[in-house]
């Protein structure tokens, strides 16, 4: 008997379903690989890309960070230079808000030295020590009166300047640029922030940046807050930043300063008290006595040994002065 047709048949059909079912599986398990390539080479170049946008933001913090320190360094090195810098007489006129000239400062100078040596020859004091007194009062009363109005006025500007910055924070966070900010402070601030803005936003008004002019306003009111203030607007100037945000901060660091200020005046009042007592009871005494039995002060006053010890002890009263205020002028 040959072979049964039928079985042949069958075998060849099952073979052919065995070879066909293979052949789906391996073009399956390929499809698969290369789709398991696919996934990894598109997950190899997201890591890419985001590994440059990585290192790109890295860049750019390090770049604004080294704009920051070399801002930093230039002011540093400006205010140690300015703080070397002897300043001129018109520079202090200009920082006392006054407007006359030194020609005119030298004249009234003169003019308050001849009264000292007026008032010293009615007195019954010898010509020397009459001349004496006019040279002291005249280099003496009219500095003493400059020196004086600067602190008076920068005193009124650290006061209200806080005030100023909420102004430009409230300006740039409602859409208000800059200079509208500042325009505003000059029209609406107490002087003396509102003459010193004024100039400023009229400097900018003929081409003068904003750097330049705000170096031209720290000469003119030589202040550690305007200078932070100036640092503040240089760094955002070169290296951007939310300008609203560092202002903010700025102001209620001057807010902390003011308060621990003012702490450490009610704490040092007493010393202060106390030294001005010291400091005023010898002259009192030798008023009263002069006053009351003026026979009694005459030779000193007359006689050449009185008028000697008379010098000595304004030297050692002033000496002493000067001590007990540096103890308790405390830096703040």
């Amino acid at each position: 008997m040959g072979p049964d047709p039928v079985l042949i048949a069958a075998a060849i059909a099952a073979f052919i379903a065995v070879g066909g079912v293979g052949w789906v599986a391996t073009g399956a398990m390929g499809d698969n690989r290369a789709a398991r390539q696919r996934k990894a080479i598109a997950i190899g170049g997201a890591a890419g890309r985001g590994g440059a946008r990585r290192a790109t933001v890295v860049d750019q913090t390090q770049q604004r960070r080294k704009q920051v320190q070399d801002s930093l360094k230039e002011l540093e090195k400006r205010q140690k230079d300015q703080r070397k810098k002897t300043l001129s007489l018109k520079a202090k006129i200009e920082q006392a808000g006054m407007s006359f000239s030194p020609t005119t400062f030298w004249i009234a100078s003169l003019v308050v030295g001849v009264i000292g040596v007026g008032v010293s020859l009615y007195f019954g004091q010898s010509l020397l020590v009459s001349l004496a007194s006019g040279v002291g009062t005249g280099l003496g009363m009219p500095r003493w009166f400059l020196g004086m109005r600067c602190k008076g006025r920068q005193k009124k500007f650290t006061a209200e300047f806080a005030n100023s910055l909420d102004i430009i924070v409230r300006g740039v966070k409602s859409g208000l640029p800059l200079n509208e900010c500042l325009k505003i402070i000059a029209r609406e601030s107490p002087d003396p922030i509102g003459p010193e803005f004024a100039r400023l936003v009229e400097a900018q008004s003929m081409g003068v940046s904003i750097e330049d002019g705000m170096k031209k306003m720290v000469e003119r009111m030589p202040l550690p807050e305007l200078n932070f203030f100036a640092t503040v607007l240089l760094i955002q100037q070169k290296s951007g930043g939310n300008l609203a945000e560092a202002l903010s901060n700025l102001s209620a660091v001057l807010r902390a300063r003011k308060m621990m200020r003012e702490k450490i005046g009610a704490l040092s009042s007493e010393a202060k008290a106390s030294s001005m007592i010291i400091g005023a009871l010898p002259p009192g005494v030798l008023g009263i006595v002069y006053f009351t039995t003026p026979s009694y002060m005459n030779a000193m006053f007359v006689e050449p040994k009185g008028q000697l010890m008379l010098l000595g002890g304004a030297i050692w009263m002033g000496l002493g002065i000067l001590m007990m205020r540096g103890m308790i002028n405390f830096k703040h």
